[in-house]
């Protein structure tokens, strides 16, 4: 147990007769694996409660914008007081008037470990530490900001440290796409989700290989694509660090090429990086930047290696870890980080093709590329061929055995043509036709004394059947690298170019490549801890993600996606049956201009279609959301506001919904919002009509009535205005029925004409283009008398309220009625 006096200062903030959290207890964790939590707090301000049981308590930091796993992001953590162990278990609410006022989640939970001593790290204020949680993982660091050490909250910095876990934020934010709580969850085990298993360096790896892949994968937003660079495998084994380090250069096949390529070499030895395997390929570049195989085989020959880059695209070992089982993004993700800010002109990492994953081959084609690589975002390292690893082509092209040469014609030198074949699958030498083309003078003239040294009476293949005219036969060991069209019915290529001999392929492993269909989509299914807003998030590439939308809250574009990512199933909810919206863009961000539109080119959003063109005649198709991947696809577009219509596209001539908006005049205080949404709900009921309530995000209230789909837009329209200019003669200090700002002073005009044909609402869910970015958020009426205002909620904090969701509009779509009984007794007459 803890010193009584450690929990001293907790227990004095609190009256443990109101507020049901524990005053003391709590069984310490068994000797070396301390435990941690961190708890979502809602306070005055939502924040992230980080808890190490250090000495018998929970040492306790309030994080205001929770973890990140991006090591560039320094999270305030400011130090509190002690917490017992046995708060690590508490959720719920502190009751108001108590200190931290407010909903307590248990937002992660595991075991950490000191990295050093720790504490020599606390006395020194700087703590290292690996986490072994369901959401939080890897090396972490809490380091006391500089001359603060005898303030009574002491601030720190929570940090993440580099290695194989961490994640860029404009990629991953934790606290965003894994919101919920893990109480319940089984304790995480502590080798599965930390660190990767601790492993001695092996000496020898044997490289992944791709798959040749005759289409791009049926799931491409699950892959990333990399340039199939025109070059030699190389791997790089890493040992020791600094003076004692060495490095060793290997082929594909495991012969060793360090004394060959000198150069990079000295230059691996220079960067330093951690002990490990890295995996790459080197190439020479031509002067238009492009891989130059031709030249790299001459560098070899010529020995001057000087020239040739290596570009690193994996480490599947490093700094005394196994990362073999990590996916293929989080190894890359290391890489990325170890090589930052290394300034070499030889060692480069291998970056992911910048192009839309539909587009991504045919633009490397135009490019002059040789293809790419796709390979599965979420894979492991295997040493192996694997269809995680695919190779897509933008030619056939592949090695061939040479098995002999034809005779020269007219003034060529050496020989006309070389003889080509592959291995079958019973491992014989087939013959795969002749290759002509693609030799230069000095060329024809090595490759002839190569060929001589290798002359043999007999042939080498297992049936001479198709070699035409007189061959002169070799010994096969020579590989060519080969371009052509096609193969035939008979298993022979036809215009071939050859572009080079291979000396890091043996020939008996050479093959007809044949490409195989990608394998197939994943099942959608998810893992235990893995969000909607995840998967969705993901799959979408955000341009510009920095650009700030609102600048009274800093609110940037990929907040506001990352948002709808989380609602987007809430939000569909709302807008089931093809119900048509309309989107408010804000390509400059707030206070600029905004644009609303209700029509626009689907293909630039997936995920919204357009309907049929006769729901608004004389105009372009109106658009409704698919799913909620139109959410994002908008978002990336800059749309801001959803806003959708009181119809649905079936029976787009008789709405389904009437909407009334208490737009509040200048001088009317949010109290008298509330008694006004009250007043409209009772006069609603009064006629017999259900009522919905929601915040409109700004400064409203909407009421919405679920109406049977049996009345035109005219008689809809009427009756909403005879409600409102009734409750206007009934109660004119509260309600004003025209519009504009000086017929409202005081008073709260309830807007009727949102129920015209073609006007629209702002959608529930949806945030607001206006400073704070607030959310129309549905409510219970019972919720109305304490809520504080209609932007209570906002694209920052509503995270608190994912866990209610659409609960309060349930029985919403079985609510509706027909407005007749109600228009009979205000006096109405439908026309």
């Amino acid at each position: 147990m803890a010193h009584p006096s450690a929990l001293a200062t907790y227990q004095a903030k609190r009256d443990f007769g109101r507020t049901s959290e524990p005053r003391s207890g709590g069984k310490r964790s068994p000797a070396g694996q301390p435990s941690f939590v961190v708890q979502k707090h809602w306070a005055s301000s939502l924040h992230y409660d980080f808890r190490l049981e250090i000495d018998g308590t929970m040492k306790s930091w309030a994080v205001p914008k929770g973890p990140s796993f991006d090591p560039h992001d320094k999270r305030l953590a400011v130090q509190v007081e002690d917490h017992p162990i046995s708060y690590s278990s508490f959720e719920g609410e502190i009751p108001e008037g108590q200190y931290g006022a407010g909903k307590v989640i248990v937002w992660d939970k595991g075991h950490w470990a000191p990295v050093g001593d720790p504490a020599a790290g606390w006395r020194k204020g700087n703590l290292k530490f690996e986490l072994h949680g369901h959401k939080l993982q890897g090396r972490w660091a809490l380091v006391r900001m500089h001359g603060k050490g005898k303030d009574r909250q002491p601030p720190w910095l929570l940090v993440k440290e580099k290695d194989a876990f961490e994640r860029p934020a404009a990629e991953f934010s934790v606290v965003d796409e894994m919101p919920d709580s893990v109480m319940g969850l089984q304790a995480p085990a502590v080798q599965e989700t930390a660190q990767p298993p601790q492993a001695t360096l092996p000496a020898t790896l044997a490289p992944q290989l791709a798959t040749l892949a005759s289409q791009p994968p049926a799931d491409p937003a699950d892959w990333v694509y990399e340039i199939k660079f025109d070059g030699y495998r190389l791997l790089a084994r890493v040992e020791g660090r600094g003076k004692k380090q060495q490095v060793q250069l290997f082929t594909r096949n495991g012969n060793d090429w360090t004394h060959k390529l000198k150069a990079l070499h000295a230059e691996l030895l220079r960067l330093d990086l951690p002990e490990g395997w890295y995996d790459g390929e080197i190439v020479v570049m031509d002067h238009n930047g492009l891989p130059d195989f031709g030249a790299l085989q001459q560098a070899f020959d010529a020995s001057k290696t000087q020239t040739i880059v290596y570009y690193l695209f994996d480490v599947p070992y490093c700094g005394g870890h196994d990362l073999r089982e990590q996916p293929l993004q989080a190894r890359r993700a290391l890489l990325a980080s170890l090589l930052e800010g290394k300034d070499s002109d030889l060692v480069f990492y291998s970056a992911t093709f910048d192009a839309p994953p539909g587009q991504v081959v045919g633009t490397a084609c135009k490019l002059g590329l040789e293809g790419v690589i796709a390979k599965r975002k979420d894979a492991p390292y295997v040493s192996r061929r694997s269809d995680s690893w695919l190779k897509l082509k933008c030619s056939q092209r592949q090695e061939f055995v040479v098995v002999g040469t034809t005779d020269p014609q007219g003034t060529r030198a050496g020989f006309g043509a070389l003889l080509l074949g592959v291995h079958d699958k019973a491992g014989r030498l087939v013959y795969a036709g002749k290759v002509g083309t693609g030799f230069d003078q000095a060329t024809l003239k090595k490759l002839a004394g190569q060929l001589a040294a290798l002359a043999t009476p007999r042939s080498p293949l297992a049936d001479t059947a198709g070699v035409e005219g007189k061959p002169h036969w070799v010994k096969p060991q020579l590989v060519a690298e080969v371009t052509f069209g096609e193969w035939t019915r008979g298993g022979r290529i036809r215009h071939a170019v050859f572009h080079g001999l291979r000396a890091d392929k043996p020939a008996k492993t050479i093959v007809r490549e044949r490409a195989a269909p990608p394998p197939k989509a994943k099942p959608a299914a998810k893992a235990a801890d893995e969000s909607t807003a995840h998967a969705l998030s993901t799959r979408l590439k955000v341009t510009h993600p920095e650009r700030v939308i609102d600048p009274s809250s800093g609110i940037t574009k990929l907040d506001l996606v990352r948002y709808y990512a989380l609602v987007g199933d809430l939000m569909l909810d709302q807008l089931k049956g093809n119900r048509p919206v309309a989107l408010v863009r804000a390509p400059a961000g707030m206070g600029k201009q905004l644009f609303f539109q209700k029509h626009a080119e689907t293909e630039k959003l997936p995920g919204i279609r357009q309907l049929d063109p006769g729901l608004d005649p004389g105009h372009a198709s109106l658009l409704a959301l698919a799913s909620p991947r139109g959410l994002l696809s908008a978002a990336q577009w800059n749309v801001v506001e959803f806003h959708s219509m009181n119809a649905l596209a079936a029976s787009f001539d008789k709405p389904d919904r009437l909407v009334f908006d208490l737009d509040p005049g200048e001088g009317v205080r949010w109290r008298q919002m509330q008694e006004a949404a009250e007043l409209v709900h009772a006069f609603l009921e009064q006629l017999g009509l259900p009522a919905f309530l929601k915040t409109s995000g700004g400064k409203g209230l909407h009421v919405v009535v679920p109406i049977k789909r049996l009345h035109s837009w005219a008689s809809a329209k009427g009756f909403a205005q005879a409600i409102v200019q009734h409750l206007a003669r009934t109660i004119p200090d509260r309600f004003v029925a025209k519009s504009g700002p000086r017929n409202r002073v005081g008073r709260i005009f309830v807007d009727y004409l949102r129920n015209s044909q073609g006007a629209t609402t702002v959608c529930a869910w949806s945030a607001r283009a206006r400073p704070g970015m607030g959310i129309s958020v549905p409510l219970a009426w019972d919720e109305l008398s304490t809520l504080k205002s209609s932007d209570q909620w906002n694209v920052r904090n509503v995270h608190g309220r994912l866990d209610i969701g659409n609960a309060p509009w349930q029985g919403y779509a079985r609510a509706a009625r027909s407005l007749k009984t109600a228009m009979k007794t205000i006096g109405f007459e439908e026309g």
